[in-house]
């Protein structure tokens, strides 16, 4: 397997530091599927408090939390209306109709954020030709997007119209901690206008293995059928639910170190000639840029980029680029990284 001196493929390359690896080895454990284990229970309720709901289940993936929220929230057959580059729309593979047989109605917008007026308009009439509107999701950062952060504002719209019409509201928070650092909002008064949210533990917070959704007690209770269902169930898994114990407690400040470095990646990607970037839309851990001017096709500009010992991945589009920061790049390999660039580009 290639080994990158710097690798912005994803924040889900993040390794467990020492500290997290202590942690771990020192974890108090049970029998998870009979709500035995000390570690995992303490996670779940470190996690309903942060959320500020009723009560926490861990799951192996966050692709789980979010097919168990659609199955407790929806009826075979409802629709879930969501942007359209979310990541149950797009990389989930196809999930919410394999496992819990919903439709999809997918809101076009810029950076990820629509509005209350699309929503509303998105609302099926109550008629038995069409699938009944059900659920809306959210997700905050929006990782297609480019890691942008929902407003305040934005968020209480929608919801506002959603309650209106009866509909529940999901929120997917695989970079949640991302949105509260990069808002300075606590991470209670963003999940306040949800029925359920979750948090993904091995992005920006560093962990191995896991996810945890929260909700209302009763939607935990249903949930954990589901996971048993869904083949989620664990025993000690304590071992991995330290992981995010320690995360909680000492990497969700640290976020912020993420975001400066991506921003400076962006700014010094917008001074390399023949790439575009928009340094100034960076919000959190997540840049963005396109090398349509550089005349290289994207797998051929990774290639190169990789034979510098800098890895990147492939955005939405035939020429963007995407680069993600995180706990184990360090602000000299946002140096090295700019350099690999400019000599792939060509540029001095």
């Amino acid at each position: 397997m290639p080994q990158f001196a710097i690798d912005l493929y994803s924040d889900t390359l993040t390794k467990p530091t020492p500290a997290m690896r202590e942690a771990i080895a020192r974890a108090e454990v049970g029998d998870e599927q009979k709500r035995e284990d000390p570690t995992v229970n303490r996670l779940q309720d470190m996690t309903a408090e942060l959320t500020g709901h009723e009560a926490a289940i861990f799951l192996p993936t966050g692709t789980m939390c979010n097919l168990i929220a659609h199955a407790v929230h929806c009826r075979p057959g409802d629709e879930i209306i969501i942007e359209q580059n979310s990541h149950p729309v797009h990389f989930e593979g196809g999930g919410p109709a394999v496992h819990s047989r919903v439709a999809i109605r997918g809101l076009p917008t810029e950076r990820g954020i629509f509005n209350a007026a699309q929503v509303e308009a998105a609302i099926r009439p109550p008629d038995p030709h069409f699938p009944r509107s059900r659920l809306v999701c959210i997700e905050n950062t929006h990782n297609m997007g480019g890691g942008t952060v929902w407003p305040m504002s934005a968020l209480h719209e929608v919801a506002t119209i959603a309650r209106k019409h009866g509909l529940k509201l999901h929120l997917d928070g695989a970079r949640l901690m991302n949105a509260v650092v990069a808002c300075g909002v606590p991470a209670k008064e963003i999940c306040a206008h949800f029925d359920s949210v979750w948090i993904d533990l091995t992005k920006g917070l560093g962990c191995p293995v896991g996810a945890v959704l929260a909700g209302p007690r009763a939607f935990i209770e249903e949930a954990r059928r589901f996971k048993h269902l869904f083949g989620g169930a664990m025993r000690q898994a304590g071992i991995i639910a330290a992981a995010g114990v320690y995360a909680l407690q000492h990497h969700v400040e640290r976020l912020a170190v993420d975001h400066a470095n991506a921003k400076r990646l962006a700014g010094g990607l917008a001074e390399i000639p023949k790439i575009r970037c928009d340094a100034a839309r960076v919000e959190t851990n997540i840049v963005m840029f396109d090398i349509a001017d550089t005349g290289l096709s994207k797998p051929d500009f990774l290639k190169r980029l990789e034979s510098h010992g800098v890895r990147m991945s492939g955005g939405w589009g035939p020429t963007i680029v995407r680069a993600v920061t995180h706990l184990d790049i360090p602000a000299e390999g946002i140096d090295r990284a700019l350099a690999a660039v400019r000599a792939v580009v060509g540029a001095r």
